[in-house]
This record gives structure tokens, C-alpha cells and sequence, in this order.
């Protein structure tokens, strides 16, 4: 493949993700080389033991159903029964003792017990049941005790237990990105979001989320509140304030950000909650699915209850992007609910037909149930929510997470994250970026900054002027095998690229680095031969 700006216009509109299979054809192109692909950021890493812990329930669940039509040779099963479960459990754990997972569902039990005060024969038989899925999703927004575990977590992880739990309600769904998508598509079904209206976005950020008010589903003005890499890539006071004009209805903002992977400070929350007091009508969508990688986390939903919906995936820290876990959360007072307490007589006239097969009392139906309906197109509301094996995962990584006291899981995440981004700049030769609040799962490679460190200023300007930047990730793909995404794809204003640290180990970090230090010693090379110039650049 060409790689002149010419040949590369085609590519121009792709979203990063789409583009990222173009770089990785030519990136994989030499046979005698290894590609190194650090685009998307699927991990590599996982977490063992509630899968573990997983597995071995099944094999109850599998032998619980069985005894309820033992008599028959066919392989026939029943639906477990509630009487005797937590006796029977126990004995299955005590005659699998040295089992894998087996003792962490015997601690988990206990926590749930124990700890949340909750029936333990009850949860047993939610996911015993679970897991087996041979019942509808009931209640269809989420399963019962599941939704009392995973709050505590999410709220333990969010807004370090600092919110009563009982306050917050919960959506399962397939993981953080369908929540973006039926929160959209309920608050236009709802006429809380019309087209024209305004839509802050905080950038950097997850390109979809940039591409979705501009669908013409939903035909929203962008307003960008741009975070500044001077700034260790907070929001200044003065992007925030754009929130403040009252036709901007809703602000989407991803926490901690994505590339930048830094965390709002504690003075970026105090700015927006000092803004929703004179803006209590705007609706914040915050995504804080890297929330458990940073130190020091709090969601802007632990600041903003009543005008947040906080949307979380399993996905990144436990590894399971492929089993599609999410969840939405919400106050119980709230400002869509009484955004749609507000509504015109007509519009209410015209969502009490939306939904009347739902309930009688269409107007005292929730923002967060509609979603649910809305998923399954309203009428096929009673076969809504997620799976429930799905749910059982989710409580049971909930569960892990809540019982390492000493989040020895958490902090072998970030050591790893870290050392692999010092193995990258190390042999890159420049210093790592150290922001205050980073999760270190992506990192911005600032290409002027980078060779400006290696061979100063000048160098720097000729090169941007003999290269066009959007060419830059192609070369660098077709020259030294590596893959990386383009920053101004996630609404980066510098020259710059993403890379994931989550998804290769240390060494081949290392030659990330050593690649693009050794293509840019290329082009120094070629730099000094234009100008004349010796080894020292003089």
C-alpha cells in the first residue's frame, strides 16, 4: 500500500477503530517481522479466580437441577429448589475443598451473608438459578440480590462508600457501550434530547462518542470541553463554564479520559458541582470504566447524584470484554425524572401510548425502566435484560473485588500498567509523561514532543513540514511493524498517537520504543544530510 497523503485520504473519515485494520495490513506486511499491535485496548490480563469461581458454581447449579428428576436416565433436570440449597452447597464445596474457585465461592457466600446481611439461601438460589439460565431476567432491569452486590461495589469503587446504597438503582446491560447507546436513544424517545439541542463532549475522548450526537438519530450541536495537555489534561475553569449556557442539555464526559487516561482532580468535581447548582437541569452521562485503575477515584456521580447517570463495565479490569458487562446507575431522585414530570401535556399524552402496555401509571414509570422497555422495542419488554449467567458473572468479579481487603489484584493491575509504560519511553529516550491521576492504561505519544526531546526544535519543525501528519501512523505501521491510533481521531489538537499498555507485555513495549526511536533517528539522519550538518547537528 502507498502511504503519500494522497493515498491515505481514503482512510481520513474512518473512526481510529476502523482504521486500525488498514495499519495492521500493512504493519504485519514484512514476514521476517513481528507486528506489534497497541490499538484497541483489549488486556491481555484477566482475572482467574471468579472465573474459576464461575465454573465450579456451574457444576453445583448442573448437579442441583439434577436432583429434581433424578429417576430419569435422560439427562433431565429441574429448577432448583430453594429448601435445603445453603446445606447442599456446603456439602458440594466441602467434598471439592481443593478444587480452584472452590474457596473463593465459599468466602464470597460468606461476604454476601455476612458482611451485606443478605439471605444467603436466597442469593444461592439467584445464581444457581443464574447460572444455569433456565428463567426470564426477573425483575428484567436486574437480578435481585445481584443488583444489591454489584451496587455496593460500584459504589465502593465509584464514590468510596461514601453514598448511602439504598438510593442508587441499577440497569444491567451488554457493557458500557450499549449503555451509551440505549441512554440515547431513550432520552430521544423521552423528548428530553431533541435535535438542535447542544451536547457537551469532554475531549480527548472515545471516538464514537463523538460520532453519536452528529447521527442523524439524534442531529445534536457538539460543544467541545477540551482538556488541556498543559494542564496535566484537566478541564480548565474556563471549558467547564461552557456548561453553564443553559441550550447546552447534556454532558458527556468519560472519567478517567480516554487516551489521556488521567482521572477528573478533586478540583475539576467541586468546579462542575458549583456549575450544576446554577445548572440543575443539565444531565451528565459520566463513563468511568478505567475508574478502578486510578488512585484516589471518585465518580462525578458521587458529587452529582441527582443529575448523573453513571455508566461502568467489567470489561477492562477484569478482563472480559467478550462477556459484555455493564451496568447504568442512577439516583433514585433524579433530574430526568423530573425533566419528564415537566414535559408538555402533549408529549406525556404521546409517551403514555409509548408505554401503556408496561403499567397502567405510565407517568410514574422511571427513566432508568425506560431503557429497559426501549431495548426490546417496548412490546417485547417482558423478554428484556441481560443474561442471567451473564449477571452471575458480573456479581460473582463484584465479589472478588470486594473481598480483596487488600486490593492486591488492583495494585498488581497498575504496577503493570506502569512498568510497561516506562519500558516504552525508556527505549523510546524520552521521559515519561507522569500526570497526577493517570491510570497509565493508555498513553499519548506526543509526536512533536518527542522528537523536539530527541533532537530539538528545529528538527522537529522541518519534520512536520516534510511530513504530513496523517501519514505519520502509516509510516510508522509499514516501517517498523507497530500500530498505533491516531490522536486527533479521539479529538487530540496535537500531533499525536495512542497507544494501549494493556493489551502486550513489557518487552514489546520496549521495542515500540526502540522502533520509533530508531525511525526517528532515520529521519534525523536525512534532516542533517538536507541541512549539512555533523553528527551533533552543527
Amino acid at each position: 500500500m502507498s502511504t503519500t497523503p494522497d493515498a491515505y485520504q481514503k482512510f481520513r473519515h474512518l473512526s481510529p477503530f476502523e482504521l486500525k485494520d488498514e495499519l495492521i495490513k500493512l504493519a504485519s506486511g514484512r514476514a521476517q517481522r513481528a507486528m506489534l499491535d497497541a490499538g484497541r485496548g483489549n488486556p491481555n490480563f484477566l482475572a482467574t479466580l471468579p472465573r474459576q469461581g464461575f465454573f465450579q458454581l456451574g457444576m453445583f447449579a448442573a448437579a442441583d437441577s439434577a436432583l429434581t428428576f433424578s429417576y430419569m436416565a435422560e439427562g433431565v433436570g429441574g429448577v432448583p429448589r430453594r429448601e435445603g440449597i445453603e446445606a447442599r452447597f456446603e456439602a458440594f464445596l466441602a467434598d471439592n475443598q481443593n478444587v480452584p474457585g472452590i474457596s473463593f465461592l465459599r468466602r464470597a457466600v460468606s461476604y454476601v451473608r455476612d458482611q451485606l446481611g443478605l439471605p444467603a439461601d436466597e442469593f444461592l438460589l439467584e445464581i444457581t438459578s443464574g447460572i444455569l439460565g433456565c428463567d426470564y431476567p426477573t425483575p428484567p432491569r436486574m437480578l435481585r440480590y445481584t443488583e444489591k452486590v454489584v451496587r455496593h461495589y460500584l459504589l465502593h469503587e465509584m464514590a468510596g462508600g461514601t453514598m448511602p446504597e439504598s438510593t442508587t438503582n441499577l440497569f444491567a446491560l451488554e457493557g458500557g457501550t450499549a449503555a451509551i447507546s440505549y441512554i440515547f436513544a431513550s432520552l430521544r424517545e423521552n423528548g428530553l434530547i431533541k435535535p438542535g439541542d447542544k451536547a457537551a463532549i469532554g475531549m480527548p475522548v472515545f471516538t464514537p462518542y463523538v460520532e453519536i450526537p452528529e447521527l442523524r438519530d439524534y442531529q445534536l450541536q457538539e460543544v467541545a470541553i477540551n482538556a488541556s495537555p498543559e494542564q496535566g489534561w484537566q478541564y480548565p475553569d474556563e471549558e467547564l463554564d461552557k456548561l453553564l449556557d443553559p441550550s447546552v442539555k447534556i454532558f458527556l464526559v468519560v472519567n478517567p479520559s480516554n487516551p489521556p487516561s488521567v482521572r477528573i482532580s478533586d478540583e475539576g468535581l467541586a468546579r462542575i458541582a458549583e456549575i450544576v447548582k446554577k445548572r440543575p437541569d443539565l444531565i451528565i452521562v459520566t463513563d468511568d470504566v478505567y475508574g478502578t485503575f486510578a488512585d484516589d477515584f471518585r465518580s462525578i456521580y458521587a458529587i452529582c447524584p441527582h443529575n448523573t447517570i453513571l455508566v461502568y463495565s467489567f470489561s477492562k479490569y477484569f478482563g472480559s470484554t467478550g462477556w459484555r458487562l455493564g451496568v447504568i446507575a442512577m439516583h433514585e431522585q433524579n433530574v430526568l425524572d423530573e425533566a419528564l414530570a415537566a414535559l408538555p401535556e402533549a408529549e406525556k399524552v404521546e409517551l403514555d401510548k409509548r408505554y401503556a402496555s408496561l403499567t397502567p401509571d405510565v407517568r410514574g414509570l422511571k427513566f432508568l425502566d425506560r431503557p429497559v422497555a426501549d431495548s426490546r422495542t417496548v412490546a417485547l419488554n417482558h423478554t428484556a435484560g441481560l443474561s442471567t449467567p451473564q449477571q452471575v458473572q458480573m456479581v460473582l468479579f463484584a465479589l472478588f473485588a470486594l473481598i480483596d481487603g487488600r486490593d492486591a489484584y488492583k495494585n498488581a493491575l497498575k504496577r503493570l500498567l506502569h512498568r510497561r509504560e516506562l519500558a516504552l519511553y525508556r527505549d523510546l529516550g524520552v521521559k515519561a509523561p507522569d500526570d497526577a491521576g493517570s491510570t497509565h492504561y493508555y498513553t499519548l505519544i506526543d509526536l512533536v514532543n518527542v522528537v523536539t526531546q530527541l533532537y530539538g526544535t528545529r528538527f522537529a519543525r522541518w519534520l512536520m513540514t516534510r511530513m504530513d501528519y496523517q501519514t505519520i501512523l502509516f509510516r510508522i505501521a509499514e516501517e517498523t511493524g507497530v500500530v498505533l491510533l491516531p490522536g486527533d481521531g479521539f479529538a487530540v489538537k496535537r500531533p499525536s498517537a495512542r497507544a494501549s499498555l494493556a493489551n502486550l507485555n513489557e518487552y514489546q513495549y520496549a521495542a515500540i520504543g526502540a522502533a520509533l526511536r530508531r525511525m526517528a533517528g532515520e529521519y534525523y539522519d536525512r534532516y542533517r544530510q538536507e541541512k549539512g550538518l555533523n553528527s551533533k547537528g552543527e
